[in-house]
């Protein structure tokens, strides 16, 4: 505000209407190796329907965290989704050739000139995506010309016959491999043009839209691309029916390091990319390089706003299924646990679950992290994420067939004591997650899930609304600011029995001459969590018939 010279009314607004927003707690994360999809972005699902319309349906090498993915969609419907670069993996296209290699929209974009280069000149069309997938997929060109003698049946039912110089695009499932039915159609794309800068004029019904094929097809398509090779004596304007070939799976499955070292470049960044759970691909064998799930924990420690759960091996060596005795299974789990370094970020589970596959109608062994993950999901929405997510009111796991063990009352002690939150079945109970602790080997508040769940909803909440102080004067007027927006959203979270008390301390006390002169601000927020109950004990007390309760109450 200016001062005035002469006489006048100088009107303003000050906004002290500050307050803590509402920050989300369950958004997970995993990175996979699956059939198709974009190759290192970051893709959302909310529902088992969007996974497989995205990544493809799970085959023998990538069931493994497809199912961890479909397990947590059980629970939650926010899903962040990275498909992992694959060592060899090619996209299909018209003319086969074994050099395409298009991951996402922004590498499609960055290559768009040259792609096809060093493939003929008649590659019209290539998968949207790399892997074998794309070679189920026909496209067929229709024109005027080749209604009658060359365009496919199938797209001829799909579309009528196209007049002048337009041409319409039909997508096919050509073998079946995507839809489960050959010759399904996929897409269809009406009245086109090879001219860039056609608009679909109003005078003719339009709305003025590009119908420049190539505009179309990049903005609306899901299974192609279209190729710069497509513009010239070769335009697809002439027609015909072009099935895709080449398409190339991994040639190499990433192993469990290869993906757990992923989840860095996947979700490192938490100004760019909000996530609170993530789930782990299932450990590998004992005695891995890198401690393998170790690597997604400390993505999340470095993070300090998600928490990371992470699964034993599965089957084989170092196993928690199919072992001689649930005690080798019970030693394996400790074992493996025993390499991952202490970590409140970080979550275990005791073992590998059975569940079936429907898509190949068989049962698999895959990880527990994806259910577990689920249950943190869902605590949220039937409670609060400072509730622990374990026990009989909220931990139960669904669709899991069986337990690669249940352990006995004895086993679950030391399971405990080994910082794994045991994975159990109870007769007529169903399969519950019965623990609740994070791998954090020191005694603290912190080596409890609800507790560092709740300091995480704190911690982000309170840092988001206080950048708004940044820039501003460090003085009373702005730390009793902070102070009126912070003290409201603690006596919120108190009254939803998240914490017993807290204090916020935001003064000339911890603001003295010294912080203000090296431009800083400080706040210091003492809290009191509110704590799960682990252990109950009953005391049964036999009296005498004559003898008063009051008497004896409270004295045993």
């Amino acid at each position: 505000m200016g001062f005035l010279v002469s006489p006048g009314v100088d009107v303003n607004e000050i906004d002290l209407t500050n307050v803590i927003p509402a920050v989300s707690t369950s958004i997970g994360g995993i990175v996979g190796h699956f059939k198709w999809g974009p190759v290192e972005e970051v893709v959302s699902v909310g529902s088992e329907k969007e996974l497989v319309a995205n990544f493809g349906k799970p085959d023998d090498n990538t069931y493994g965290q497809w199912f961890q993915a479909a397990a947590f969609l059980q629970y939650g419907n926010a899903l962040n989704v990275y498909r992992t670069a694959a060592s060899g993996a090619k996209n299909a296209n018209n003319a086969g050739a074994s050099t395409i290699n298009v991951k996402n929209t922004n590498h499609y974009l960055n290559q768009e000139a040259s792609l096809g280069a060093d493939s003929p000149e008649t590659t019209f069309f290539v998968a949207r995506y790399p892997g074998a997938l794309g070679n189920s997929l026909q496209v067929c060109v229709v024109t005027a010309n080749n209604w009658t003698s060359v365009i496919d049946p199938v797209a001829k039912s799909a579309v009528d016959q196209p007049t002048g110089n337009d041409f319409h695009i039909v997508v096919i499932d050509e073998d079946g491999e995507i839809t489960g039915t050959a010759d399904t159609v996929l897409e269809t794309y009406l009245d086109l043009s090879s001219t860039d800068g056609s608009k679909r004029l109003a005078s003719e019904g339009g709305d003025g839209s590009s119908n420049y094929y190539k505009n179309v097809l990049e903005a609306s398509s899901a299974w192609i691309w279209p190729t710069a090779a497509n513009i010239g004596d070769d335009s697809p304007v002439s027609g015909g029916n072009y099935s895709l070939t080449g398409g190339v799976d991994a040639t190499t499955v990433p192993g469990t390091d290869d993906l757990a070292g992923d989840y860095a470049t996947a979700f490192g960044d938490a100004e760019t990319i909000d996530v609170n759970i993530l789930i782990a691909p299932v450990g590998d064998v004992l005695n891995s390089p890198l401690g393998n799930t170790d690597l997604v924990a400390d993505t999340a420690s470095s993070r300090k706003d998600c928490v990371a759960v992470l699964s034993p091996p599965t089957t084989g060596t170092g196993g928690t299924a199919a072992q001689s005795t649930p005690a080798t299974a019970l030693a394996n789990t400790i074992a493996w646990a025993s390499n991952i370094a202490s970590n409140s970020y970080a979550i275990l589970s005791s073992t590998a679950v059975y569940v079936y596959d429907k898509y190949n109608d068989k049962y698999r062994w895959i990880g527990s992290a994806g259910h577990v993950a689920g249950l943190l999901a869902n605590v949220d929405d039937v409670a609060e994420p400072w509730f622990s997510p374990a026990g009989y009111n909220r931990g139960q796991l669904r669709g899991v067939v069986k337990l690669g063990y249940n352990p006995t009352s004895s086993q679950r002690n030391d399971l405990y004591k080994a910082r794994i939150n045991p994975l159990v079945s109870f007769p007529g109970q169903g399969t519950l997650l019965f623990g609740d602790k994070t791998a954090q080997s020191k005694p603290s508040a912190f080596d409890r899930i609800n507790v560092r769940r709740l300091f995480i909803v704190l911690e982000k909440a309170i840092s988001t609304a206080s950048k708004y102080q940044l820039f501003e004067l460090n003085d009373e007027f702005t730390r009793a600011m902070f102070r009126n927006m912070t003290e409201p959203f603690l006596r919120d979270v108190k009254g939803r029995r998240g914490i017993t008390d807290f204090l916020v301390v935001c003064d000339e006390t911890n603001n003295t001459g010294e912080v203000i002169d090296t431009n800083r601000f400080v706040a210091d927020i003492y809290i009191k969590p509110a704590r799960s109950i682990n252990f109950i004990t009953l005391n049964f007390i036999a009296t005498r018939t004559g003898v008063e309760f009051s008497e004896i109450a409270g004295q045993q």
